[in-house]
Formats: structure tokens, sequence, C-alpha cells
């Protein structure tokens, strides 16, 4: 497997070299985005990252929680 050193600032995969797109906000901050799925998810929809089921953001929340009713349990 090939480390790239960018990821996705929606989905969390990681961005091969010479591809995905790149949105610079007004404020100068830099997203980067692997598909356009992700670009139109965030951008053009507002979408949550950890909302969205397909994310790796999405999973992490969702390990968490079950992972804190196992604790109460």
């Amino acid at each position: 497997m090939v480390d790239y050193s960018k990821v996705c600032s929606f989905c969390g995969a990681p961005i091969e070299p010479g591809t995905g797109k790149m949105f610079v906000k007004k404020d100068g901050t830099v997203l980067l985005f692997d598909k356009n799925k992700c670009y139109k998810n965030m951008i053009e929809l507002k979408r949550v990252a950890r909302t969205t089921a397909w994310t790796k953001k999405a999973a992490e929340e969702k390990a968490a929680r079950l992972k804190a009713a196992e604790k109460k349990e």
C-alpha cells in the first residue's frame, strides 16, 4: 500500500497524487477532495462528515458510541 500525504477533507480517504479537487475558501482555508461526490456533499449540500454514513469520521463516531455503550453495561 502506498502512503499518500494528502487526505480528503470530507471522507478521510488518501488522495493519489495528480488527482482530486482543491477548494480554497475566502479565508484561505484549503479543502482537498478525492471525488466529486465528497465535494458535492460538503460544499453544495452542506453535509457534515460525521453524520454521513460512508465516511471514515462517521465510522469512528459509531465505534466510539459502541465502546461507550459496552462500558455502561
